[in-house]
């Protein structure tokens, strides 16, 4: 999967997306807080793993994806969940490799000089280690159609990639 930054989506956030974001996620640090003020801030920093801004970023996700579908005339439902869902397990995927890197620091917080480099060969062992499948083998199928006339007839092609990544193009075909 190539990794890009897609500066034209920054015309797709609307001020009121920014200030949901904003909303939830301050709502998630004061919840951290309150936490932290109870019960200390070692079970307080526990929570801090968990990224406040995902509780706004999976329902905006979901629904850039759902409209950017429906704007190219395709159904934008199920994409706009995966997209979601494909967040969701990053998120986690994060949130584990942080607590890795907080415990590292706790057990070896007596050797500085070798903590950051084993708190960080943890969190990225942890964050790289479900990133795709095993077999990287390419499964093609194919679909044959015979068409009874001559004709102009339009071709949809459908790729989709090891992460469940898909896109949709319609070709035109001339028969006969």
């Amino acid at each position: 999967m190539l990794i890009h930054i897609r500066l034209a989506a920054l015309k797709d956030t609307k001020p009121r997306d920014y200030l949901i974001r904003f909303v939830l996620g301050g709502l998630a640090t004061a919840i951290t807080g309150l936490i932290a003020k109870e019960y200390g801030p070692a079970i307080g920093g526990l929570f801090l793993a968990f990224p406040a801004i995902f509780l706004a970023s999976a329902t905006l996700i979901e629904k850039h994806e759902r409209e950017r579908k429906e704007r190219l005339g395709l159904q934008g439902l199920q994409r706009g969940k995966d997209a979601a869902a494909l967040d969701a397990c990053g998120a986690a995927l994060g949130s584990i490799g942080l607590m890795a890197f907080g415990a590292i620091v706790w057990w070896k917080a007596d050797w500085p000089w070798l903590v950051l480099p084993m708190a960080l060969a943890a969190w990225t062992a942890i964050s790289l280690s479900f990133r795709s499948r095993q077999s990287r083998e390419l499964e093609l199928t194919t679909a044959l159609h015979t068409y009874d006339k001559p004709g102009r007839y339009t071709v949809a092609v459908k790729v989709i990639d090891i992460f469940g990544n898909d896109t949709m193009t319609l070709l035109p075909v001339n028969v006969g």
